[in-house]
């Protein structure tokens, strides 16, 4: 028997991991374009956080399309057109979304920007399915997790450069601007940076459709059969739907006209007065002018009145229809969870409890990995939080997602084959050099990082977490959910830089959860496996549910406080960590024991 060691297709792995790259660039170039929009459409936070909706529900958009054709043809439809052709065609998708997004700039319009986004990332979707295994097969599938790892790494360079480009496109420059003066600004400098975004995207599907080196990724995988699964997919859609049309049509219709009126009359007035000569009929008008500026200051208190409770409801039921929503999510997993126990056929990989519970605990990992940084920016704006303005938040929101890249480097360090000794050291380096990575390419885009000098505290706690970790998924998501957990509570429960350093955190908590709870989904599953997987992605859906869900609490109570939304989330996956255990040893599956 030949012990020879697979090969890993550098070249080939090289290239597959630019399109991470995007994927990081864009998701947490929102986090600075979320505040900005804000300020310069005139949005409340909820409206704001809707280009993390349109962003994420992308991701579950394409991935249900992708499992529901493949499930009817009775084929995967990536892996038997390739997933190489696949990522092409994402890339070129994407392309498109980029073009949609410079038209959008060009109107001017909120809701122009929001399906340019979707675009984009539906095209990322598809990229997202095809990209990760193909990770995996161009070397030994026994560091075929290291190299994700180092597709994560990249993506998390891409999260920390996204800001910094994304700031210096809005603002043009590191000058503290007002809301008012973002609302005069010009989105010119979004034009091109979009068109090179877009050209970007053109010239990698090049890359990929001519390159030699890259595996065809060609496969003949049946897909079996899962028609209950399907269904209660679609009636999980469906529902959300419902519920979402009637929280955004209470956006559409708010009028002033009896003010306006007003104001219009008194202006007329105030015009003719200077064009009267006769003194009689000058004081007539002057009364006039009087009574009309009683009149509107009067109707203005009781319009003020009226509106503070009408808005109140509408908060009051946007809430509610939003909490119904996760209701509808939660409840779909748990039907699924109840009805596979009686008869797992027709149920596919949704008849493991492990995949169930993955699927949310994907779902709460993406949600509050992507409302942390995309509130932040609302936070930071409050006094006890330095009363910044939207252009000098993006050190924060680039530490934030830098955050992440410092967690994944580390985990990329088993890429190559270290004695254990320097592979320790290279655990306790290399976050270090990620750390120096953010704070560096702050300084050169001009921002003050001289605030996060002490985050250096936060980034040794996740050394220590990750050796204590030992590569155990289970024990992974223990620790680290409760680092994020505790987190949460920390930045709740007090303000100024220790609760920023906490919010902070929760990017070192979240930057290795998605492969140990990936791993936790998918073990035991077999011949689902794939099917396991696209399941997963689709759950990507809650960086697009969770945000706004935030937002809205944060109308309602405050954005401080909103961060109740990401502590629940840690919540879940603190006890979805808990429960692996449990859950696999019933399937005499020893995680503990499984890399």
């Amino acid at each position: 028997m030949s012990n020879t060691a697979v090969k890993t297709n550098y070249p080939a792995l090289y290239t597959l991991v630019t399109v991470f790259f995007f994927w990081g660039f864009f998701g947490a170039g929102n986090s600075i374009f979320i505040p900005f929009c804000k300020a310069y459409f005139h949005l409340d936070q909820f409206q704001s956080q809707l280009i993390d909706f349109a962003f994420y529900t992308a991701y579950y958009s394409g991935a249900l399309i992708l499992f529901i054709l493949s499930t009817v043809k009775g084929k995967d439809l990536v892996t038997s057109y390739g997933y190489k052709k696949s990522i092409v065609f994402g890339l070129l998708f994407s392309a498109i979304g980029a073009g949609l997004m410079i038209w959008a700039v060009n109107v001017n319009i909120y809701t122009a920007l929001l399906v340019g986004l979707f675009v984009v990332a539906l095209g990322f979707s598809l990229q997202q399915i095809a990209a990760n295994p193909l990770v995996i097969s161009v070397g030994d599938p026994k560091t075929g997790t290291s190299r994700v790892s180092l597709g994560g790494a990249v993506n998390s360079l891409g999260g920390t450069i996204g800001p910094l480009l994304m700031a210096f496109a809005l603002f043009g420059s590191t000058v503290a601007l007002t809301d008012d003066q973002i609302q005069h600004l010009s989105l010119s400098s979004m034009t091109l940076l979009y068109a090179g975004v877009g050209s970007l995207f053109v010239i990698a599907a090049m890359l990929f459709k001519f390159s030699k080196k890259i595996p065809a990724g060609v496969q003949v995988e049946p897909m079996e059969s899962a028609k209950k699964a399907i269904t209660t997919l679609v009636t999980m859609t469906v529902l959300l739907v419902m519920i979402y049309i009637p929280v955004f049509s209470t956006y559409s219709a708010s009028s002033l006209s009896r003010v306006e009126a007003l104001e219009k009359e008194h202006t007329t007035l105030v015009d003719g007065l200077g064009r009267i000569e006769d003194t009689e009929n000058k004081k007539e008008i002057e009364n006039s002018i009087t009574n009309i500026d009683n009149q509107r200051k009067e109707y203005v208190e009781s319009l003020d009145n009226q509106r503070k409770e009408y808005v109140e409801s509408l908060d009051n039921k946007r809430i509610v229809l939003l909490s119904i929503a996760l209701i509808v999510i939660g409840g779909a997993i748990f039907y699924a969870y109840r009805s596979s126990k009686k008869n797992k056929e027709g149920w596919g990989a949704m008849q493991y409890p492990q995949l169930l519970l993955g699927m949310f605990g994907i779902f709460a990992y993406v949600g509050v990995e992507v409302s942390i940084g995309s509130n932040l920016g609302e936070l930071l704006k409050l006094e006890e939080f330095g009363s910044l303005q939207s252009s000098q938040i993006t050190p924060y929101i680039s530490m934030y997602w830098g955050s992440l890249m410092i967690g994944r480097w580390a985990g990329a360090v088993s890429v190559f084959n270290l004695s254990k000794v320097r592979q320790i050291l290279a655990m306790i380096i290399v976050p270090f050099i990620a750390y120096f990575v953010v704070l560096g390419a702050n300084s050169l885009a001009g921002n003050d990082v001289t605030p996060l000098y002490y985050y250096s505290i936060c980034v040794l706690l996740q050394i220590v977490l990750t050796y204590w970790a030992k590569n155990k998924s289970a024990r992974t998501l223990i620790l680290f959910s409760l680092f994020g957990l505790t987190a949460m509570v920390i930045g709740l429960f007090t303000s100024g830089m220790l609760a920023i350093y906490a919010f902070l955190a929760g990017g070192l908590a979240c930057s290795v959860l998605w492969p140990a709870i990936f791993n936790i989904a998918i073990i035991g599953l077999g011949k689902y496996t794939a099917q396991g997987s696209s399941l997963l992605i689709m759950m990507i859906l809650g960086g697009g549910i969770i945000p706004p869900i935030q937002g809205k609490v944060a109308d309602i109570i405050g954005i401080h406080q909103s961060y109740i939304v990401s502590l629940l989330c840690f919540a879940y996956l603190l006890f979805f960590g808990m429960m692996a255990k449990k859950v696999l040893s019933r399937q005499s599956i020893d995680i503990d024991n499984i890399n």
